[in-house]
């Protein structure tokens, strides 16, 4: 990398942690339970609006698997779930009423609580649509991992996003609060995915998958990126690009082996489509407070009447990490 570029992503990286301050001011406390917070805990950072259905199994599968805190901004919920998330007593909860797109999509919010909060500790930021899966992960809690990762020297760890559906139209599944979503929701592509390097930040980008294949199947470019680092041992100085797709410091992207091997890798499933789906697609394409105006959730919603069925005859049903593992889909590495 040229001094210029090293130079340029610092000025970036400065810039974008000075606007998180500015934008804290948009943040009002709920429920601050930070003082909780133990120098060892691991940390979940969230942005949630109007999910009061999904919340109470997100909130229940992420304490299963091992997290301590969880440090969340509601953007503006009338559905009850911002009352949900303050009632519980892990959970340190700020709303905010401005503009989420204006707000870099929630990441300046989580940027300014990640420098005050997550200082020091593994940080795993998800939406809430979005489980974490990584070996071992039914038999070794997230604190085995970030224990394993600290003694390897590891500060950052990749998860590719995989979207899960049902068999049949997305409209007749039926979810209700609590439920695992994957009892309705458990299918996904095997394959069909590509990958290519941007040299700048050095993350790969990974796209493919159902939306590739039937939202965006004239445009493939134009579909939503699937890779993402979720899991990090946070700095202060450290702030995310895009969603969680890209981070700098840039080494931080470096999940994978350049040289050809395999780095230990999770995923995130992705509940989206489960009967949510369509009447979330219509609000968001018309708040347009998603990348590029909510361009993709405009993509969605113009095949509202269609009711897409994802499913075809090379969809995979799922059973566990390890048959993710063995289809490629992600890697226990040397972590034995």
């Amino acid at each position: 990398m040229s001094v210029l570029t090293s130079y340029r992503l610092r000025l970036q990286r400065k810039r974008w942690r000075i606007r998180a301050w500015r934008k804290r001011r948009e943040l009002v406390p709920v429920a601050d339970r930070t003082a909780q917070i133990a120098p060892d805990d691991i940390l979940l950072f969230c942005t949630f609006r109007n999910e009061a259905v999904r919340l109470p199994y997100f909130i229940d599968y992420y304490r299963k698997l091992g997290i301590n805190h969880f440090v969340m901004v509601d953007n503006a919920s009338d559905d009850g779930g911002r009352e949900f998330a303050e009632a519980q007593p892990d959970v340190s909860l700020w709303t905010a009423r401005a503009g989420y797109g204006n707000a870099r999509y929630g990441i300046d919010w989580l940027t300014w609580l990640q420098g005050k909060y997550a200082h020091g500790h593994w940080a795993l930021t998800v939406d809430v649509d979005e489980f974490f899966v990584y070996p071992f992960c039914d038999t070794r809690p997230v604190r085995a991992l970030a224990d394993w990762l600290d003694a390897s020297d590891v500060r950052s760890f990749g998860a590719m996003q995989l979207d899960m559906y049902p068999k049949g139209p997305v409209s007749q599944t039926t979810y209700t609060a609590g439920q695992n979503p994957f009892e309705i929701a458990n299918w996904f592509d095997a394959s069909n995915y590509i990958m290519t390097r941007n040299n700048r930040l050095r993350n790969l980008w990974i796209q493919g998958g159902p939306r590739a294949r039937v939202f965006f199947a004239g445009k493939p470019k134009a579909a939503p990126a699937l890779n993402k680092v979720p899991f990090v041992k946070w700095q202060r100085n450290y702030t995310y690009v895009s969603s969680t797709h890209m981070i700098l410091p840039r080494g931080l992207n470096l999940v994978y082996d350049q040289s050809g091997g395999e780095k230990t890798s999770g995923l995130l499933l992705h509940a989206k489509f489960i009967n949510l789906f369509q009447d979330r697609a219509a609000q968001e394409a018309a708040r347009g407070q998603h990348y590029g105006a909510g361009r993709e959730y405009q993509t969605y919603a113009s095949q509202h009447d269609r009711d897409p069925d994802l499913w075809c005859k090379w969809s995979e049903q799922y059973i566990n990490w390890r048959q993710l593992e063995v289809l490629g889909l992600m890697s226990k590495g040397n972590w034995a």
